[in-house]
């Protein structure tokens, strides 16, 4: 019986151990599908990370670097190279390597860190043929940033995504001429930072509420042709544009990886893919947390090891028998907003305030964030600009729940 185990070595798993231990908790396994920590981070070569955690720009693999040397000197254990198959409803964690085969180990408390994935073609149905040269954007970043190809010389990226934004600086960069980045959105997806720094800095054009609409080549991608969208989605004929391109990037989403979490009968969220959680990050599964991205998709890593800090020492409080209040809040939305997490609140005196993720499904200009429980207005904020592709955060403070059982988030001009 194992206090603690992590499934997942990237960042949300590293600052969940850490977190874990900062607060007297010692036999932690944390248990990693490749043969290094640092997941995702490990082909992010670009800076721009550990602004808020650390003070400092840092790249990828120095922000994850920085968590794998704090726990050096920590007493958790690593298992790397390790895939999880299954997770049990009463916290049995089944998982295969190389050196042990198949084993199977029990745990007081569980966090899921198991991160994200890609959105692939199949999933948005793309027309046309099948030719090589089609690329989600993480697999292009993989093999440019680690193994050292350039996967093609002229490019077209479909979908504003952070990881597309970057990719088509990257690329560029590297000797390729990106020729256009076309997003099905009338707004990006992405952060404005990297719109600003990845396409406008390099004179790459954007094309708002425009499409990929056929895809050519036998052997290999030799164009595509970009369509306008009407308000619906549907490309518009006679809008059409053809590029002469060898190579089609995707970063059109990303999907919290929880087949793990299905499986145990976690609820999950049907808005952001990810398990339903407590303000402490507990799942709906007791004594099984869950951080990063295989909860919602974050757009700092920062953010992410804030989280996972969170759910690290809420493992912690479990173990050594400091158990929340089963009495919960419901966290709803209404209008603009389409998710917060966490999605319930729970009684907690140690902490005097709650730390409320959301998204919005517009860009909004000079309006007011509201909390309310049915009768009055219980906090508010202001805020000058809003976009979907950037995550907000505000802090409740507990007080002003007060006996509420449902709290409503919405945006107001």
């Amino acid at each position: 019986m194992r206090d603690l185990i992590i499934v997942g070595g990237g960042p949300a798993g590293l600052a969940a151990a850490y977190g874990a231990y900062e607060k007297g908790v010692k036999d932690i396994l944390i248990l990693e599908r490749e043969d290094t920590l640092g997941g995702i981070l490990n082909q992010c070569i670009h800076n721009g990370f550990g602004l808020h955690r650390f003070k400092e720009e840092l790249s990828g693999p120095e922000y994850a670097q920085r968590y794998i040397d704090m726990l050096k000197d920590t007493t958790v254990d690593i298992l790397s190279g390790t895939t999880v198959l299954e997770l049990r409803e009463d916290r049995t964690v089944c998982a295969l390597n190389s050196r042990q085969g198949y084993f199977e180990l029990q745990a007081k408390t569980v966090i899921l860190a198991m991160g994200c994935r890609e959105r692939t073609r199949g999933a948005i149905s793309i027309p046309g043929s099948r030719p090589a040269g089609v690329f989600t954007a993480g697999a292009a970043q993989k093999y440019l940033n680690m193994e050292g190809y350039l996967c093609g010389k002229r490019v077209v990226v479909l979908g504003s995504g952070d990881i597309g934004l970057i990719m088509a600086r990257r690329m560029t960069l590297e000797g390729a001429k990106v020729l256009a980045c076309v997003e099905v959105m009338p707004y990006s997806g992405g952060l404005t930072r990297n719109i600003v720094q990845c396409l406008e800095d390099f004179g790459i054009p954007l094309y708002l509420s425009h499409t990929v609409t056929d895809v050519r080549g036998d052997r290999r991608l030799t164009g595509v042709t970009v369509s306008k969208v009407d308000e619906n989605r549907n490309p518009i004929p006679g809008t059409e544009m053809d590029f002469d391109c060898d190579t089609l990037l995707l970063s059109v989403g990303l999907i919290p990886e929880n087949e793990l979490t299905r499986g145990a009968g976690i609820e999950i969220d049907p808005r952001t893919n990810g398990p339903l959680v407590y303000d402490n990050m507990e799942t709906t599964l007791e004594g099984v947390f869950a951080c990063g991205n295989v909860v919602h998709v974050h757009d700092l890593v920062d953010y992410v090891s804030e989280e996972a800090a969170r759910a690290g020492a809420s493992a912690a409080n479990r173990i050594l028998g400091k158990i929340p209040e089963h009495r919960a809040v419901h966290i709803k939305t209404d209008g603009a907003v389409s998710y917060t997490v966490p999605q319930y609140i729970r009684e907690n005196a140690e902490e005097k305030t709650v730390s409320l993720s959301f998204r919005v499904r517009k860009i909004l200009d000079d309006v007011k964030i509201q909390v309310s429980d049915g009768q009055r207005t219980v906090f508010t904020a202001k805020r000058t600009h809003m976009a979907p592709g950037e995550m907000e955060k505000i802090q409740l403070p507990r007080e002003a729940i007060g006996d509420a059982r449902d709290l409503t988030v919405s945006v107001e001009k």
